[in-house]
């Protein structure tokens, strides 16, 4: 039988204690992460602490760093890998690219970098297609050890098989060994590759944008918020994308309802590619 500690009500307002307590500690805000997806990985925290309750993780969070730090990856997005999703690189290479081009100088913004496959892959492709040299990638995660990661290029050699079949179904024109060094366990990057990236901490929550950009990838980072966070995100990319500019967006996640969506038009609708400054009425 659920007694009167264990109920819903009860369990939800540990959730709001501590979700204030952590923005108050601690400068994050995950209050209007969706709940479903927030709950659970605040019980994964609370099991891999070994804790009875909700409650009991407030002071943990609060005073123990190492403890936050499990908190943190918890609620951060690290399901990634190189050129995922290879039909979205396809389709960036063959129908975005060429607009690029137009430019001559490119701001981009990978936005839920987590540890860096996604940028680098970018990376790859402009330098495949000539334009990484006039172009500059600001890579950006809230999760400072993901960060870190990304910052030295290094991968798990096991998963090189699985990224080097992404890359050439996403259209690569090269060997992919041409762009790491592999050892016993690892692959490093080619340094070049970091030469025009920026990872530097970001929370999407909270903070700015980096003024004029070309184009914005954030993908399957949107679902773990709620429409009101969603919005407030939005509108941080719309402020943030020049004329013309492209919004990247995961495959579960939409402009609808954004209040933008007449502001857009699709490129590649299946893809979820817009293009900023182009009604989309009749």
């Amino acid at each position: 039988m659920m007694t009167s500690v264990d109920s819903p009500h009860i369990q939800s307002l540990e959730m709001d204690l501590l979700l204030k307590a952590v923005l108050k500690a601690r400068g994050y805000d995950f209050r209007n992460y969706a709940r479903a997806s927030l709950e659970r990985r605040i019980h994964t925290t609370r099991i891999k602490l070994d804790l009875e309750t909700v409650s009991d993780l407030i002071p943990k969070l609060i005073h123990h760093d190492p403890s936050f730090a499990i908190f943190l990856g918890e609620m951060s997005v690290t399901v990634t890998e190189m050129f995922r999703n290879p039909s979205f690189f396809k389709t960036l290479r063959e129908e975005i690219i060429p607009s690029l081009r137009a430019w001559p100088y490119l701001k981009i913004w990978c936005a839920g970098c987590a540890t860096g496959e996604e940028a680098y892959s970018l990376a790859i492709l402009l330098k495949e297609e000539d334009l990484f040299h006039r172009c500059q990638i600001y890579a950006t995660d809230f999760n400072t050890r993901s960060l870190a990661t990304a910052r030295e290029g290094s991968f798990p050699l096991d998963k090189m098989k699985s990224y080097v079949e992404n890359y050439h179904n996403s259209g690569g024109k090269k060997d992919f060994t041409d762009y790491y060094r592999a050892g016993n366990q690892s692959v490093l990057l080619d340094g070049e590759l970091r030469e025009n990236i920026l990872f530097t901490q970001h929370n999407l929550v909270c903070d700015g944008s980096f003024g004029e950009l070309n184009l914005i990838l954030c993908r399957n980072v949107l679902i773990y918020f709620n429409q009101t966070l969603q919005n407030r995100v939005f509108d941080l990319f719309d402020q943030s994308l020049c004329h013309g500019g492209f919004l990247c967006l995961g495959s579960k996640e939409s402009l609808n309802f954004s209040g933008l969506e007449k502001r857009y038009a699709p490129v590649n609708a299946e893809e979820k590619i817009f293009k900023k400054g182009y009604t989309t009425d009749s």
